[in-house]
């Protein structure tokens, strides 16, 4: 029988925690929580010994921990890293900017030393920025720096689609591509479909325009009603699909930010297009059919990275 697989969370936090819930009660890999005393305390520790009693009733044998240095991550096939400040209300990704660079760089490096082979999912926003801040701490190639931004808005712009339609969201097939900030998202509108019927030969152009917008606005109208949070169960959902995907090697189309290499006319610059998951990452990209404006768009998006890594 091979080894289990092992996925360590780079932050112990609300989305950390739940992502390492929801992996470990999977049962297909052994989990590792990484933090630092000094930000955490020992909640990462805490929450490990917490998931492991629950077994007890859930009946997964994948072992969980908590850990403040690296070597118990050593090896791990998939890090996921939440590490950095959350988004505060009132507060735009891109605010995060700079102290969340130092942070994401300091654990990329300390995490590709000791799982010089594993994939690298971003999580810490501004999401499409950092990923460039990981593709240059690791030193890994593009298929194994992945962004998670669109997992979640897919995952935001579905479920409200479904809302209005009054369909299952099981049938509803959109997706959201370019950026991962309130301005730089394009959800999709011309691919979206509802049971194979197109969205727009069921929604008014104003009420789809509105979807687009509050899908847009997806993380802040959270942000606005937890008011000392952030998102967190649907990020974790989004983000596990993900790490499954590449775990199992399930090769699942899912819009990922990616560093460009000629999609939608971008080059080297990270920008969500539709990407192939499975063994070792990115396995392939894919360009979804778009009008011109949502093209535009798209390269709006990275534009607006290119700008935030300027910046840095």
């Amino acid at each position: 029988m091979s080894a289990r697989k092992k996925v360590t969370v780079v932050g112990g936090g609300m989305t950390g925690g739940a992502i390492a819930q929801r992996l470990v009660e999977m049962n297909i890999a052994d989990v590792v929580i990484q933090d630092d005393p000094q930000f955490a305390g020992t909640l990462h520790q805490g929450k490990a010994l917490d998931m492991t009693q629950s077994a007890s009733w859930l009946g997964f044998e994948s072992k969980i921990t908590g850990c403040d240095g690296w070597d118990e991550t050593a090896g791990s096939d998939v890090i996921v890293v939440t590490a950095g400040a959350p988004r505060k209300p009132g507060m735009s990704r891109e605010d995060l900017l700079k102290g969340n660079a130092d942070i994401v760089r300091a654990k990329v490096e300390a995490a590709a030393k000791a799982s010089p082979n594993a994939v690298i999912i971003i999580f810490s926003n501004p999401m499409d920025a950092m990923c460039h801040t990981a593709l240059q701490a690791s030193g890994f190639p593009r298929e194994r720096v992945i962004g998670q931004g669109g997992a979640l808005d897919t995952a935001r712009y579905r479920a409200f689609l479904a809302m209005e339609t009054g369909v299952s969201v099981r049938d509803v097939h959109a997706y959201v591509l370019g950026g991962h900030t309130d301005t730089t998202m394009v959800p999709i509108v011309s691919q979206a479909r509802v049971g194979g019927l197109p969205l727009t030969s069921l929604l008014s152009q104003e009420k789809i325009e509105a979807l687009v917008a509050r899908t847009m606005r997806g993380g802040a109208e959270i942000g606005e009603l937890m008011k000392v949070s952030s998102a967190y169960y649907a990020p974790s959902a989004a983000t596990v699909q993900m790490v499954a995907a590449i775990l199992l090697d399930q090769d699942r189309l899912i819009p990922s930010a990616v560093l460009c290499k000629g999609e939608y006319g971008i080059q080297d610059i990270v920008c969500g297009v539709m990407c192939q998951l499975g063994a070792g990452g990115i396995k392939k990209t894919l360009e979804m059919p778009v009008s011109d404006d949502e093209k535009a768009r798209i390269q709006k998006a990275a534009a607006a990275t290119k700008e935030l890594i300027a910046l840095m």
